[in-house]
């Protein structure tokens, strides 16, 4: 298990538990499961405290927790009979994003998502994450074969943000982020998107403009990093909680304003420390926004979406 910097004094205490276990299977003569059930109990307390009332700041450092369920583990589960399709037929394969034929609940879909990696070598292959103008190509290819043969879209959200390398800024990365947001509002099929981590700026909105819009609870979505955004209003990265703060980042202050839809209940302790609850809770908020969007016509599917995106914001706004 990796701890967050908040997580400190739960790590001491899971630690002390299993360092005992630990010892009890070196001495089997040793009884030490009173001991050990108690450090539980009072390990579950700390845990239950430390995610009752989460700041925004924390809500970012638990997005991005590396033990998280990443999009590749959701498509795993939840779809059958994946099909991945690579490429952009301009450039270059981006393993960024990820995308192909897939069955969800039997119904034929198209899915498109970011990719983070699991470990060194997955996340350098799949650069964090962080897609280029191949991966928004590739994206806007998918889902002109979903509008082409009247599939339904799924996005699964979570990225820091587009690569702002210098090769993507030359290959067009402004360009390709906005041509893949007009293709997702002039989508004739359904289209939903969940943010599983981190939903940052174009690089989230370019798949995430969808009919239905969810949010895992401790997920953040938002214009820019809070380090960004300290960065620019005070020139002090340090300033990264004040920014979390005013950035109104999380899925119940975007859930207020009309940004998003749904919020999708996590495990106490975040998705992972349950990445299989997490994961059916997904299931089910995909069904269910499915269902909701289900026999909808072309016209109305296009009218509504892009009537959700004009109003965005207009709720909460006094609060």
């Amino acid at each position: 298990m990796n701890y967050l910097e908040f997580e400190k004094p739960l790590a001491e205490i899971e630690g002390k538990a299993e360092e005992l276990r630990a010892m009890a299977r070196a001495n089997k003569e040793m009884d030490v499961a009173k001991e050990a059930e108690a450090l539980d109990r009072k390990a579950e307390t700390l845990l239950r405290d430390l995610y009752k009332d989460l700041t925004p700041w924390r809500k970012c450092q638990v997005a991005r927790h590396p033990d998280r369920p990443h999009c590749k583990d959701y498509i795993e589960t939840l779809f059958t009979e994946f099909t991945p399709l690579a490429g952009d037929r301009a450039f270059a394969e981006d393993l960024a994003i990820m995308g192909g034929l897939a069955r969800f609940n039997d119904q034929p879909v198209v899915v498109i998502g970011h990719e983070r990696g699991h470990d060194t070598k997955t996340r350098i292959e799949r650069n964090f994450g962080m897609a280029r103008p191949e991966g928004y190509r590739k994206a806007i290819r998918l889902m002109d074969l979903a509008d082409r043969f009247g599939l339904p879209v799924v996005s699964l959200i979570d990225t820091s943000g587009a690569y702002p390398g210098k090769g993507a800024e030359e290959r067009g990365q402004a360009e390709a982020i906005a041509r893949s947001t007009e293709k997702c509002l002039s989508l004739g099929v359904p289209m939903v998107c969940i943010v599983l981590g981190e939903g940052g700026s174009g690089g989230a909105v370019a798949i995430a403009a969808g009919n239905r819009v969810a949010m895992l609870e401790h997920s953040v979505y938002s214009v820019i990093s809070p380090e960004g955004c300290a960065s620019i209003l005070w020139k002090d990265a340090e300033k990264m909680r004040e920014a979390a703060e005013a950035l109104r980042l999380t899925a119940h202050d975007l859930q207020k304003l009309g940004v998003i839809d749904r919020i999708i209940k996590e495990p106490v302790g975040g998705a992972q420390r349950g990445r299989k609850e997490t994961i059916d809770a997904v299931g089910k908020a995909l069904e269910a926004m499915l269902k909701e969007l289900k026999g909808k016509k072309r016209d109305t599917l296009i009218k509504e979406r892009r009537t959700k995106f004009l109003e965005m914001g207009s709720k909460g706004l006094a609060a």
